[in-house]
């Protein structure tokens, strides 16, 4: 079966039709800390990619890792959406009028602590970007169909504080894309109908 031809009326469909599922903290161990996301894609000349960074060494948490842009919630945000988009502005300098948001995925819960709510947005064009030096190492696109071919994706299961674990990793060039990012390019893949 070949991947879905991708296009922004595709991946708008499918944001819209999906129904969304929060994540429950049941309470039984410490509070999840509540983050947000943006997942950008970009129209770029060869069609659609996604818009990833490299953490820096410094930075405190997940050093080094590819992450879309995104942080915790403050207690200013007006929702998810808000802290996607304030995050994507302070790490990478995308004006948030340069983001058509699509709509909102399911939410990830890491062994970590953090509850991450994945925004989707589509940008028209990519901005000229301003990278925060503390936290973004650098910022690079890879293109959807990339993502949308089973087999870029691999699948390991990890026992994690004693909970198993699907662990989603893709490999592109030097990167290598995994953990909480991983899974939610898999999630996104699944919503928009590649195999």
């Amino acid at each position: 079966m070949s991947p879905p031809l991708l296009t922004p009326a595709l991946i708008r469909t499918a944001v819209a039709n999906h129904a969304r599922r929060s994540a429950i903290d049941d309470g039984s161990g410490d509070p999840l800390l509540s983050a947000a996301v943006l997942v950008p894609i970009v129209q770029e000349y060869q069609g659609l990619s996604l818009l990833l960074t490299r953490r820096t060494d410094t930075v405190e948490t997940h050093k080094g890792q590819i992450a879309f842009p995104g942080g915790m919630v403050d207690e200013t945000d007006r929702d998810r959406v808000h802290t996607a988009v304030r995050e994507a502005e302070e790490e990478l300098g995308i004006p948030p009028e340069a983001v058509e948001m699509l709509g909102v995925l399911d939410d990830l819960t890491t062994p970590t602590g953090f509850c991450i709510t994945p925004v989707v947005g589509l940008l028209s064009h990519l901005p000229d970007l301003r990278l925060s030096p503390g936290e973004v190492a650098e910022a690079f696109t890879v293109p959807l169909a990339f993502f949308a071919d089973p087999g870029h994706a691999e699948m390991e299961h990890r026992t994690v504080r004693g909970e198993v674990r699907e662990i989603w990793t893709y490999r592109y060039g030097p990167y290598v894309i995994w953990g909480a990012t991983g899974t939610i390019i898999h999630r996104f893949m699944d919503i928009l109908g590649a195999p």
